[in-house]
């Protein structure tokens, strides 16, 4: 078969032409062909994508500080001294007194020690930290 020229779309497998089937122009007097600008798509996308992930990070972060907070609170007073067995699902109270703090189930109105916080112990036997009359 005799070769035809670049500008011809002829289809050597069905024998025929077939340009009017191509998903693109054929012929020299078509449109240039330009791809569409992407950057301004890119840049928007980015931000929101960045932002996104921003976002993301500050929740691990704040989640993080939780955690280690959480922990900290659970080191103290688990070593801490205390004369009785704290119950599930009671709050107790921490104070200092010199360098020494120690738990207690008096209130901070109903004492004159040196109030730290409240917290309540959970059924995972994990302390909480707990506010009560607006005190941390």
């Amino acid at each position: 078969m005799k070769k035809k020229p670049d500008h011809i779309v002829f289809n050597d497998e069905t024998n025929n032409y077939d340009a009017y089937l191509r998903p693109y122009p054929t012929n020299l007097t078509a449109p240039k062909i330009e791809p569409n600008d992407m950057v301004s798509w890119k840049r928007s996308n980015l931000y929101s994508v960045n932002n996104h992930f921003k976002s993301k990070f500050e929740e691990l972060k704040e989640a993080y500080q939780n955690l280690v907070a959480t922990f900290n609170d659970n080191d103290l007073l688990y070593g801490v001294n205390y004369n009785f067995e704290p119950i599930v699902g009671n709050t107790y109270h921490l104070y200092k007194k010199d360098e020494d703090y120690f738990l207690s189930i008096l209130a901070p109105e109903e004492c004159t020690f040196n109030y730290v916080g409240s917290y309540l112990l959970n059924s995972d036997k994990l302390w909480q930290k707990v506010t009560t009359n607006g005190r941390d």
